[in-house]
């Protein structure tokens, strides 16, 4: 619970990898911290995560020694507003299209003056165990904040979202980008990869870190990996469970 300049320092170094979470039991989330990933991607968008559960899988990350990253559900204050009281490492939102629904998310992120955030921290703060003026102080530098980078207009409109002070940095959604030009389930289609490539052009001239979100699949990652992304959420729970799955029963069966 405050470390955000860290994890800033390090996703712009290219030093932290991610491992997404979509499962409910926070053993899960604790056991993917202990096997070495530095963050933990908890997908509250499409997981099936309750609060007090959500909750549970942050504490989890912060167990195994891994930063907990909340991609929330939507850009809506009532969505957003609890996820940061849980005392989170980093907030990831989804399909923003613009600078403009980029300003407004980040702004809930952020206490007055500089946004509207409502007040009333619970583990941000330490369960009261912090003073209140030195948590006002530190909270805007405690947890990053990352827009998702996953639809044609967003790629548009990138330099303009990068170009706002509070962001950290983005995380490219290849899957959804995919879609957004018609070629859902082909997320590397050169047309696709031709707009990752422009968000990542841009997010290197910002000196912001560019990241992406995928699977295990090997050509994948070597795909963004000769695009020159400074980070990866890269791997699951449930495909982990396929691969370790599928490799034994076939090992015993052939």
């Amino acid at each position: 619970m405050n470390r955000g300049n860290e994890f800033r320092k390090r996703l712009l170094e290219g030093t932290a990898l991610g491992g997404h979470v979509f499962l409910n039991d926070p053993a899960i989330t604790e056991a993917l911290a202990l096997h070495g990933y530095d963050f933990i991607w908890i997908d509250a968008e499409h997981g099936a995560f309750d609060k007090q559960n959500l909750l549970m899988h942050i504490m989890a990350a912060n167990a195994g020694g891994a930063g907990a990253f909340v991609r929330v559900a939507s850009q809506e204050m009532d969505i957003i507003k609890p996820v940061l009281e849980m005392g989170i490492d980093g907030i990831i939102i989804p399909m923003v299209l613009d600078e403009v629904e980029a300003k407004r998310v980040l702004e809930l992120c952020l206490y007055p003056p500089k946004g509207t955030r409502g007040f009333g921290p619970r583990r941000a703060i330490g369960y009261n165990s912090q003073d209140v003026t030195s948590y006002l102080k530190e909270s805007e530098e405690s947890f990053i904040r990352i827009i998702q980078i996953e639809h044609v207009k967003a790629v548009h409109h990138v330099e303009a979202i990068l170009s706002l002070p509070a962001l950290d940095a983005i995380i490219i959604g290849p899957n959804d980008l995919s879609g957004s030009i018609g070629h859902l389930g082909n997320p590397l289609h050169p047309d696709v990869l031709a707009l990752a490539e422009l968000a990542i052009k841009a997010a290197k001239e910002a000196k912001k870190p560019v990241g992406v979100s995928i699977g295990p699949d090997t050509k994948t990652i070597e795909t963004y990996k000769a695009l020159g992304v400074d980070f990866f959420s890269c791997g699951d729970d449930i495909s982990f469970l396929q691969q370790g799955a599928r490799q034994t029963i076939s090992m015993v069966r052939k």
